[in-house]
């Protein structure tokens, strides 16, 4: 069995760290650079950078940023937020992003994803996806939240895995920053019909959370922000006890070296 992976989010708004909850009430979270590189040294499998207003202000990823960040870590990147066009990837890829994430371009055009797909490989395309329950099922939301599309769930993240999205990013907008635990019901159908890995978003409140996201959710990772970025949560204490519930983590020599072992 593959290791599940722990990922910090680092939500940015006008170049700092930010978290909110249901996708609005922001606060300051902290210096991007600094969190990145603890995350890394604390044994995080990987990052992500959001840029979470950049749709919606209609301009591009802070790319020094994205540069900066990737000089202080040693771990797979992944940066999402104004990617409109091959040129956008392009450019975050030379500044240091391992991957990128696309959200509302995708839904707008997503025939982007088969164009990533074909020009740098499916294991760059992380495909995120907002979504909340309506009264007509789980439908995708555009801009951070702020528009309701027609895009239902499942549908769309079969659609874009048949496109050639490697990985989906689902958050549940009704659990953001709740921590009352991830959509796991969601999740679960989710990973039963795609092929690609599932990362489960929204909702981390506690370390069994993160258990049941991948015991009842059937993730192959799970992304947290505030419970991190506000140290509610040290990232070793909850790999140590997950690999306690008998879920395949992966951790550090003591000596802080990064270990290839899986641990069970």
């Amino acid at each position: 069995m593959l290791a599940k992976r722990i990922i910090p989010c680092l939500d940015i708004k006008d170049g700092q760290t930010v978290k909110g909850t249901n996708f609005v009430n922001l606060r300051h979270a902290g210096d991007p650079v600094e969190l990145a590189r603890t995350y890394s040294e604390q044994g995080a499998d990987e990052l992500v950078f959001l840029d979470i207003t950049a749709t919606h202000e209609g301009r591009k990823t802070f790319t020094d940023l994205v540069r900066r960040i990737s000089a202080n870590i040693n771990i797979p990147f992944t940066v999402g937020g104004g990617i409109n066009e091959l040129g956008d990837v392009d450019r975050l890829l030379n500044a240091g992003a391992d991957k990128i994430s696309i959200n509302s371009s995708a839904i707008r055009n997503p025939n982007l994803i088969d164009q990533i797909a074909k020009h740098f490989g499916s294991q760059v395309c992380v495909l995120a996806v907002d979504a909340k329950q309506t009264d007509s099922g789980w439908k995708c939301f555009l801009n951070g939240g702020r528009i309701e599309t027609d895009k239902e769930l499942c549908e769309w993240t079969k659609e874009a895995q048949g496109r050639g999205a490697g990985e989906v990013l689902f958050t549940s907008m009704d659990h953001d920053g709740v921590k009352n635990g991830y959509a796991n019901n969601v999740l679960a159908a989710l990973a039963g019909q795609l092929s690609v890995p599932v990362i489960a978003s929204g909702g981390a409140g506690t370390k069994e959370h993160f258990r049941d996201a991948f015991v009842i959710g059937k993730a192959d990772a799970a992304l947290a922000a505030s419970v991190f970025h506000f140290g509610e949560i040290k990232i070793p204490e909850l790999k140590s006890y997950l690999c306690a519930q008998n879920i395949p983590i992966r951790t550090k020599w003591p000596n802080g070296d990064p270990s290839s072992v899986i641990y069970k």
